[in-house]
């Protein structure tokens, strides 16, 4: 039942938003009763969170097996742009994009939703790719002083499509996202690269 309710959940929150989403019509969209929605989740603010929290999962999930085997590389341009191109599939699916939408649009009303987004997603993620990041370094594959700040930066750089797709919505082009990804790396190894000249 706790499994069963997620997707009619996620669906029902981003057709309709959060304030005119009812617990009544997600249970009636699972085919569960209210009660059973609240045994589970307590409330509706419980059920966006458990919602929100699936969705960040799922997505890290696709990333993490690259991420975990990226500091044994032997060529750390191509997994950087294995990684980057997949972090930014990943985000770019549309229902991501909508949720992403429907949150801000919340987020002064319900900053929590907002603040737990954000540290499951994006900050955990610096933190976990920080620790990669240090990890080349120690195979002077990198030059980094502040990984934290390297994660951050290119994470950014990869999802520069995704502030455009914030606002303009229209067929995400594979080929593009590509080219994107690709060039966030080029521009990440130009600033961090072994190969550029050492600091003075």
């Amino acid at each position: 039942k706790h499994n069963a309710i997620f997707k009619p959940a996620r669906a029902t929150f981003l057709a309709n938003g959060y304030d005119d989403t009812s617990m009544d019509k997600i249970a009636a969209v699972a085919g569960v009763s209210k009660p059973t929605i609240y045994k589970h989740f307590g409330d509706k603010d419980g059920l966006f969170r458990a919602t929100m929290a699936a969705e960040i999962a799922e997505a890290a999930g696709h990333t993490l097996a690259m991420l975990e085997a990226l500091p044994a590389t032997r060529n750390l341009e191509r997994d950087l742009r294995r990684l980057a191109r997949q972090h930014l599939a990943d985000v770019m699916q549309p229902h991501l994009i909508r949720m992403r939408r429907r949150l801000i649009a919340e987020a002064e009303r319900f900053p929590q939703l907002a603040a737990t987004w954000y540290r499951n997603g994006a900050e955990k993620g610096h933190e976990t790719l920080a620790a990669v990041f240090s990890a080349l370094a120690a195979r002077e594959l990198l030059q980094i002083d502040d990984a934290l700040v390297a994660a951050e930066q290119f994470n950014w750089l990869v999802l520069i499509p995704l502030n455009r797709a914030m606002f303009i919505t229209r067929p995400v082009n594979t080929r593009e996202l590509h080219q994107a990804a690709d060039r966030a790396v080029d521009i990440f190894l130009a600033a961090y690269g072994s190969q550029r000249p050492q600091r003075r």
